[in-house]
């Protein structure tokens, strides 16, 4: 039988997962663009990335969308996500 804490400690590595793979697009994005935007501003649904950022950021982020992605899915490998909005 399985115990809850077995249970809890894998439900905290895929948090802590998604914590790893906002960083990573976050530090992505800075580096490309130059903006810093707060990890609480990044939401990682259905393997797409979504920004709740001001429209004239988004607009420098589309622009360069394609090498944004490619950098993203050259640092998280597989698990890497597929679009970006």
């Amino acid at each position: 039988m399985i115990e809850i804490k077995d249970l809890l400690l894998r439900f905290s590595h895929l948090l802590h997962s998604e914590e790893v793979k906002k960083e990573s697009i976050r530090n992505i994005i800075s580096e490309t663009i130059g903006i810093q935007i707060p990890l609480k501003d990044i939401t990682i649904k259905n393997n797409t990335v979504f920004l709740n950022i001001k429209p004239v950021y988004k607009n420098k982020i589309f622009i360069k969308k394609e090498q944004i992605l490619s950098k993203i899915e050259e640092t998280l490998g597989k698990k890497a996500p597929s679009d970006l909005r």
